[in-house]
């Protein structure tokens, strides 16, 4: 009994790692299709040095982070300063283990997924507020207390919109809600929760800090903000959390509005390729925002999430409770 229950620790520790290392795979090159696609929005070229047609950036990138001086200011918290992007990074990478990547594989399959996945998105808000602080600098702390009165705004509406999908399935389990999108007339929740589909993108990407919402981190007014004192690898762990979570919200949308790994053909192999498929057209519409959207005035941030989306997600959510006992 022993032997088998180890054995089965390394099996899951081993496929928590490749999936690991496809996820960082895909972090370091959405860094590279980010760069590229804006270039060719504003007509310009791109990375385009380092191998062919610059597909080696992100590498080099690495390696130029690795090599870097890791400079520690006088005066930090040091326990708190080291400590800060790690949290930032392991909550927001934590996400993928509860998102059903198709029918049969799911990392950790928790009754209550969604709501352990919005528990970690709170989470990864400490590694921000903890590095303004722990920098003791003025800068720093300001972009890290605009960064908490954001990330609470905006996960309410978030919350507001993913509790009207969870009226629908009737469960907080993701394998679950993929199941009942597959089940219902429209193959997907986006259609009758276009609402709550619109006020969680608006809300996914002010939680990740992307333009148009990027005030913790606004570079004219805070240089950089909440890290402005990270150098080196450090520094590279916030940007790493950053698109981490850009990839676990897109993944979440996916699985809770688009019918997850769900395809018009059910061929073996291909409910993967449908989750990649709709997860990189949530992305392309990520890199779209920021390449065409000017940075709000931090009063519009505040007042679009308190007066618009939290009365709208509280609307959506009585309309669906109707719906849903009506039907």
């Amino acid at each position: 009994m022993g032997v088998a229950l180890w054995s089965e620790i390394v099996i899951l520790v081993a496929v928590a790692l490749l999936l690991l290392l496809v996820a960082l795979f895909h972090v370091a090159y959405l860094t590279y299709a980010e760069r590229k696609i804006i270039a060719r929005m504003q007509q310009r070229l791109g990375p385009n040095r380092v191998g062919p047609r610059g597909l080696l950036q992100p590498i080099a990138d690495v390696l130029k982070l690795l090599h870097k001086e890791d400079i520690i200011p006088y005066g930090v918290d040091k326990p708190i300063f080291h400590l800060a992007p790690l949290v930032s990074l392991v909550c927001a990478a934590s996400g993928l283990a509860l998102i059903p990547l198709w029918d049969t594989f799911v990392l950790s399959n928790l009754n209550v997924g969604l709501l352990f996945l919005l528990a970690l998105s709170s989470l990864s808000a400490y590694g921000v507020i903890l590095s303004g602080w722990a920098s003791n600098s003025r800068y720093a702390f300001l972009g890290a207390l605009r960064a908490s009165a954001q990330l609470i705004s905006y996960e309410i509406a978030m919350s507001l919109a993913l509790l009207s999908v969870v009226l629908m399935a009737g469960s907080f389990n993701l394998q679950d809600i993929v199941k009942a999108q597959m089940e219902s007339p429209f193959k997907a929740y986006i259609i009758p929760q276009i609402i709550a589909f619109f006020i969680f993108m608006v809300s996914a990407i002010a939680e990740t800090n992307r333009v148009p919402f990027d005030l913790p981190e606004a570079e004219t007014e805070l240089v950089a903000g909440y890290f402005v004192e990270y150098s080196g690898i450090r520094f590279a762990l916030f940007y790493l959390a950053e698109y981490f979570g850009m990839v676990v919200m897109c993944a979440l949308a996916v699985t809770c509005f688009l019918g997850g790994y769900i395809g018009p053909f059910n061929i073996p192999g291909l409910p993967f390729f449908w989750f990649l498929l709709k997860l990189y057209v949530l992305l392309f519409f990520y890199i779209w925002v920021r390449a065409t959207l000017p940075r709000y005035r931090y009063d519009q941030l505040m007042g679009l999430g308190w007066k618009v989306l939290i009365p709208l997600g509280l609307l959506n959510l009585f309309f669906t409770a109707l719906l849903k006992l009506w039907l």
